[in-house]
């Protein structure tokens, strides 16, 4: 049971203790950023437009209302103006952020959108390597989790930065046109903020990096257990299970508190620079207007009026400072969790498939020359490998559990390339074919079935989506699928779940025969393809491969020996190499290790000729 993720630690993990190295992933993922914002530059700037509106009436409601105060008792009808305007103002303020904030949720979630779809396209051409060596639910949690919290922090940043900005640009202006010394003072108190937003928020990039990592341990942990809960169950290792999740939730508490505690300083500190800033404010303020005259060039006399709209300015100016802090300190975690995406889209893919390069006729041909490979270049797997196979022989691949027998499948199908050597194709190397056009050549069953979410019918169908109901039906008759699939609720209507849920592992593994016998390539691969199926129905089976194998190169992988007795080539492997080949016959009369494996087979079964696989 290899569900050990205790050691795990994802691909890219920067050294948190290094500011500098911290610093140069952040401005590289900034950058990735502003590419895939630059798609919709038009849309920003008219979002920027809007912002503009709203912050220029914001402002102007102020002074309405200042306006309005000053003519309480001497003028009821300009009292009555201003404060129409005010209204006046207030509705377009209203109208410019609901279009503005529908233009930011647009541009974030088709940026975010974007993002997913390259991250999917890289996968599919990313080698099977990466997938092999990278837990399944870390790359889930990349491109669905870290992509949302970016979302967030992105759709803030839009929302309060770009508002903020202008806010503070012309609030400033505003001030500076009213009293120049209070401006001074509101001027020289707000930088404050930004200093300690940026000390905070330099120290927290590296926290939210870590709580993103340790929350894609999380999933991928979670997935494990899941896609494993028939094993964890057999094994009584619930317990176990549980303690290691609690291991790495502890982690993920911690980060996410540490994270979380730091970035939360940013908003009272922030907060007390403001309340500094509007104390100041209003005793300068309230000194001038006691005085009624000018007691410096920079600062005449105000109204009461006047002051009120100073006082409202002196919030309106801080404001933006405050909340720009928090959008700092969200950007960190949004910035951690993008990062971790873009590792994706960084990564190596497979080489490119060279131009005009269509395996379209297929003979069935197949030569191995001289084949080196191992999946890790410290460990050595198959080494010098000659197989010469013509047009319609059955090759059986038999040998100890982890001899190299699906590596070779693997190499056949160009789900890996060989390290040295070459595999060829009617005489072509098949690195100078298509993945596409090498691999429809071939008619593949895994002892690893695969199923999706949709009736029998559509199932089977994926060999051949043009086939017609009666050809469906009389390839599963020939599998002796149609027996069982007649006796489900709707027959071939019944809807399966995901992973063919509602229906044995044999019943899917006929599923996937069918599938080939429905569409029959040039060559087929059988993995272990009726390991999941009672003796009787294997017998059927068998009766269909032989009909089915007939005139086509077949290569079939088997522990259960008496499946290939009438194959025309044994292949007996151990250790990556060769070392015993022929037919059933001769192999058993030279009584070297196949016959060992073969009496071990028809006896008791053993693991240490690799029988039970």
């Amino acid at each position: 049971m290899a569900m050990d993720t205790s050691g795990f630690v994802p691909k890219g993990n920067l050294n948190t203790d290094s500011n500098a190295l911290a610093r140069t992933g952040k401005r590289r993922t900034i950058k990735r950023v502003l590419e895939f914002l630059s798609i919709y530059r038009v849309r920003i700037i008219i979002s920027l437009i809007l912002a503009a509106i709203s912050v220029a009436f914001t402002l102007l409601v102020p002074i309405c209302i200042g306006r309005a105060i000053d003519m309480i008792g001497s003028d009821g009808g300009r009292l009555a103006g201003y404060i129409a305007y005010a209204a006046v103002f207030a509705l377009i303020v209203g109208i410019s952020q609901y279009a503005m904030n529908l233009i930011n949720n647009s541009v974030t979630y088709n940026t975010v959108k974007d993002i997913r779809n390259a991250a999917i396209e890289k996968i599919e051409h990313l080698p099977l390597s990466y997938i092999d060596q990278n837990p399944q639910g870390d790359i889930v949690s990349r491109i669905v989790a870290d992509a949302d919290q970016f979302a967030e922090g992105l759709l803030l940043g839009f929302t309060q930065a770009f508002s903020g900005i202008m806010t503070i640009l012309c609030t400033f202006f505003f001030m500076l046109s009213m009293n120049v010394l209070i401006t001074l003072v509101v001027v020289f108190v707000t930088p404050l903020s930004i200093f300690i937003a940026r000390f905070i928020s330099s120290r927290t990039y590296s926290m939210f990096q870590k709580q993103s990592i340790e929350r894609g341990a999380q999933t991928a942990l979670i997935d494990e257990m899941i896609g494993n809960a028939k094993v964890v169950k057999a094994f009584s290792k619930e317990e176990e299970v549980r303690q290691r999740f609690d291991e790495i939730n502890e982690r993920l508490s911690a980060s996410s508190l540490n994270a979380i505690f730091f970035s939360s300083l940013t908003n009272p500190s922030t907060r007390f620079v403001n309340a500094i800033c509007y104390a100041l404010v209003a005793l300068c303020g309230a000194t001038f207007c006691i005085s009624g005259e000018s007691i410096h060039i920079l600062a005449s006399g105000i109204t009461v009026g006047t002051l009120t709209i100073f006082l409202a300015y002196a919030n309106q100016y801080t404001k933006p400072f405050n909340e720009i802090s928090s959008v700092i300190s969200e950007l960190q975690n949004a910035l951690a969790c993008a990062a971790r995406v873009f590792e994706i889209l960084d990564e190596m893919t497979e080489e490119t498939d060279k131009d005009n390069a269509e395996l379209s006729v297929c003979n069935g041909q197949v030569t191995i020359k001289d084949v080196d490979f191992s999946y890790t270049k410290d460990k050595e797997l198959i080494k010098n490998l000659n197989i010469s196979v013509t047009r319609g022989q059955r090759v059986a691949i038999v040998g100890p559990t982890g001899c190299g027998k699906t590596t070779i499948i693997n190499l056949l199908m160009r789900f890996y390339d060989v390290d040295d050597g070459s595999i060829s194709v009617d005489g072509c190397d098949i690195r100078t074919y298509t993945r596409k056009s090498l691999r429809s050549s071939y008619g593949m069953v895994l002892q690893d079935t695969w199923t999706k979410r949709g009736t029998v019918m559509e199932n089977i169908r994926m060999a051949r989506p043009d086939a017609t109901d009666e050809e469906v039906i009389r390839a599963a008759k020939e599998t002796s699928a149609h027996g069982f699939i007649r006796r489900l609720e709707k027959g071939y209507d019944t809807m399966i779940g995901e992973d063919g849920a509602g229906l044995s592992a044999g019943q899917k593994q006929l599923l996937c025969i069918t599938r080939v016998m429905l569409n029959i390539p040039p060559m087929l691969i059988l993995d272990e393809a009726t390991s999941s199926i009672d003796t009787r129905t294997e017998m059927k089976i068998q009766s269909a491969f032989t009909k089915l194998m007939k005139g086509r190169t077949s290569f079939i992988v088997a522990h259960r020996l008496r499946t290939v007795r009438n194959a025309d080539i044994i292949l007996v492997m151990r250790d990556g190499k060769i070392i015993e080949q022929g037919d059933h016959e001769t192999l058993i009369e030279k009584d070297g290790f196949y016959k060992k494996l073969y009496t071990a087979g028809i006896t008791e079964g053993s693991e240490d000729y690799g029988y039970a696989g």
